[in-house]
């Protein structure tokens, strides 16, 4: 583990909460908590060697933007703002700042996507297989599909030459797919911390590779190990530089 830190947390719902518990068990301090009732600002005001973003996509982009403005490293858990990603970057570029970004936190999830992006790659010899991916959260989480499904179908289009995009199919909206889409199956029930898989299926058998997340604890802790990692260094980083994946 790194040195003692001061992290401050934006965003301060059910995720916040369980990162507040992650930092505080790793040896940090809680710098401050910036939420509905106050004002990012409020973090100039404090000492702060990382900030962790959870929020919400409509404000995670101002979040962002303030903090590689003021070079406080960020460590972004918001997804649904990655239309921003390019000029958000070449931002955090021009003021030598940090931005750590990713769809999900979590160790697992993460080792998902790597078997996921080499399956593909297998799979793309084998063109009777059709693949598609479901998605399953709790009601409360506003962007469908996911950012973790979104990463996942990018990482399958990667690997195949017969797909072409992924398309949106949500509960209750199902409808015709092409062959050279690949469909995300999204579904919204209570107490579901997140549920992804990614079927491959024939006529004679079919493949599944899933992660199903028991709670949150698994995406707070990545959350503030990106911290811990992220501080002292320049540039946009994600999950696979600290993890050293290929």
């Amino acid at each position: 583990m790194n040195k003692a830190l001061k992290i401050a947390l934006v965003g301060y719902g059910k995720m916040g909460k369980e990162i507040e518990k992650i930092i505080v068990e790793r040896g940090h301090t809680v710098a401050a908590i910036i939420n509905s009732k106050n004002n990012i600002n409020d973090l100039l005001k404090v000492q702060c060697d990382a900030v962790i973003e959870f929020t919400q996509p409509d404000v995670a982009k101002t979040n962002i933007e303030f903090c590689v403005q003021h070079q406080i490293p960020i460590v972004v858990g918001t997804t649904g703002w990655y239309q921003d990603f390019e000029r958000i970057k070449q931002l955090t570029v021009q003021h030598n700042a940090a931005l750590f970004t990713a769809t999900n936190y979590s160790i697992g999830v993460n080792i998902f996507f790597h078997i996921n992006t080499r399956l593909a790659k297998i799979m793309n010899r084998y063109k009777e297989y059709q693949v598609t991916i479901e998605e399953i959260h709790h009601k409360q989480k506003k962007d469908a599909p996911s950012g973790t499904a979104i990463t996942t179908a990018e990482q399958i289009l990667s690997q195949l030459d017969s797909h072409k995009k992924w398309i949106s199919i949500e509960e209750g909206n199902y409808h015709d797919v092409s062959k050279d889409e690949l469909p995300i199956y999204s579904f919204r029930e209570d107490n579901v911390p997140g549920f992804h898989k990614v079927k491959w299926e024939s006529d004679i058998d079919e493949i599944e590779l899933s992660h199903n997340a028991h709670n949150r604890r698994g995406f707070a802790l990545g959350s503030v190990l990106a911290a811990e990692w992220l501080v002292d260094k320049q540039g946009v980083f994600d999950m696979n530089d600290m993890l050293g994946f290929d």
